[in-house]
C-alpha cells in the first residue's frame, strides 16, 4: 500500500471525526454516525482510488451507512486502471454510544488492503483474543481464559495478577469476568469500542495486556488489520446470532462457520489503519473546537513498513 495513499486515508478518518464531534455528548448516537458516513462518503471521492467497501456498517438498504459492496473514490470516475482497487474496512464512528454520551474512545476508523485480502463477513458476531507484539506465538482461542492468562503473563515476564483484560461490558460476558477475576487478573471494562481495546495492547502506556470476548466482526476486521501493523496478535471465530445469520455467511463464502481464523486470514497481504480521535481517549486525543476551527489527532500504520505516525492537526472550519 502506497504511504502516500495512508496520509490520504487519515483525512477520510479526520473528516468523520471531525463532523461526528459536533454532537459529542448530545445523547443522539444515529445522527452523530450519519455525519461521520456522510463526511467519509464526501472525503473518499477526492481520493484516487476504487474501494470497494468489504467490511461495513451493514446491507444496502440500511443507508445512510457506508454499506458492503458500496463504491468509494475518485477512481471510479475512470474507465481504465489508472486507480487502484482496494478493499476498505470502515466505522465512521466506533463507539456510538461513547460519542453520545462524551465518554472517552469513541475513533473514525478505516483498514485498507489490497483486492481480496480481507475476510468477507456478514455483520455478526466475533469471539476474540488480541494481544501485542511481546506475545506472538502464545495465545489459543481453543484453550481456556485462564489457560490464555497464564501463558500472557509468562511471556511478558508477569504474575497473572499483574495483568489487565480488557472486555465489553455485556451480559454474554458474565462467565468470561467470573474466570478472569477468579484467575487473579484485572479488568477494565468497556460499553464500547473493542478495536480501540485491541489497540490499546500494543501501546505500554495503556496498561492493557489481552482484549477478550465477544464483539462485531467488522470490530474484529479492522482490529486484525491495526495489530497486522505493529507485529501483534489476534484469533477470531464467529459466533451467529441466528441460522440466517450462517446462511448468509455461507453464501458470502464461509463454508465452515466454527472455524478459528488467525490474524492473517482476517486481514492479509498489505494493509494500512488509520483512525482519529472524536472523544479524548487513552490513545487518542479526541476533537477539540475553539473560534474558528479544531484539532485532531491521528494514527496510521502501515504493515508494509511497520510505521506508525502519530498526527496533530489543525483545521480552519471556514
Amino acid at each position: 500500500m502506497d504511504r502516500n495513499l495512508a496520509l490520504e486515508v487519515v483525512r477520510v478518518t479526520e473528516a468523520a471525526a471531525m463532523a461526528a464531534a459536533r454532537d459529542m455528548g448530545r445523547g443522539e448516537r444515529d445522527h452523530a454516525d450519519h455525519l461521520a458516513v456522510e463526511a467519509m462518503r464526501k472525503r473518499f471521492d477526492k481520493i484516487d482510488i476504487r474501494g470497494t467497501v468489504v467490511i461495513g456498517e451493514g446491507e444496502r438498504d440500511e443507508a445512510p451507512m457506508l454499506y458492503i459492496g458500496e463504491k468509494v473514490g475518485g477512481g471510479w470516475a475512470y474507465d481504465d486502471d489508472r486507480s487502484p482497487r482496494v478493499d476498505i474496512a470502515v466505522d465512521p464512528l466506533e463507539g456510538t454510544n461513547l460519542c453520545a454520551t462524551g465518554a472517552p474512545d469513541s475513533l473514525a476508523v478505516i483498514a485498507m488492503a489490497e483486492e481480496g485480502q480481507f475476510l468477507n463477513a456478514p455483520d455478526t458476531y466475533m469471539e476474540k483474543i488480541a494481544v501485542g507484539p511481546d506475545c506472538r506465538g502464545v495465545i489459543d482461542l481453543r484453550e481456556s481464559w485462564t489457560w490464555n492468562l497464564e501463558r500472557i503473563a509468562k511471556a511478558k515476564n508477569k504474575g497473572v495478577r499483574d495483568l489487565t483484560a480488557i472486555i465489553l461490558d455485556r451480559d454474554r460476558h458474565q462467565d468470561l469476568i467470573g474466570e478472569v477475576r477468579q484467575a487473579g487478573a484485572r479488568i477494565r471494562l468497556i460499553g464500547d469500542g473493542d478495536v480501540a481495546g485491541a489497540i490499546m495492547t500494543v501501546k505500554e502506556e495503556t496498561g492493557i495486556d489481552v482484549l477478550f470476548g465477544t464483539g462485531g466482526a467488522p470490530e474484529g476486521v479492522i482490529s486484525a488489520a491495526a495489530l497486522r501493523c505493529v507485529g501483534g496478535e489476534m484469533q477470531a471465530r464467529l459466533r451467529w446470532r441466528s441460522p440466517e445469520e450462517r446462511e448468509r455467511g455461507r453464501a458470502m463464502g464461509i463454508e465452515d462457520g466454527d472455524r478459528i481464523y488467525m490474524i492473517d486470514e482476517l486481514a492479509a497481504g498489505h494493509v494500512l489503519f488509520a483512525a482519529t480521535g472524536v472523544t479524548k481517549g487513552y490513545f487518542l486525543d479526541g476533537v477539540k473546537f475553539f473560534g474558528g476551527g479544531c484539532s485532531t489527532q491521528s494514527m496510521v500504520m502501515r504493515s508494509q513498513s511497520g510505521t506508525v505516525r502519530v498526527i496533530n492537526s489543525t483545521h480552519r472550519l471556514s
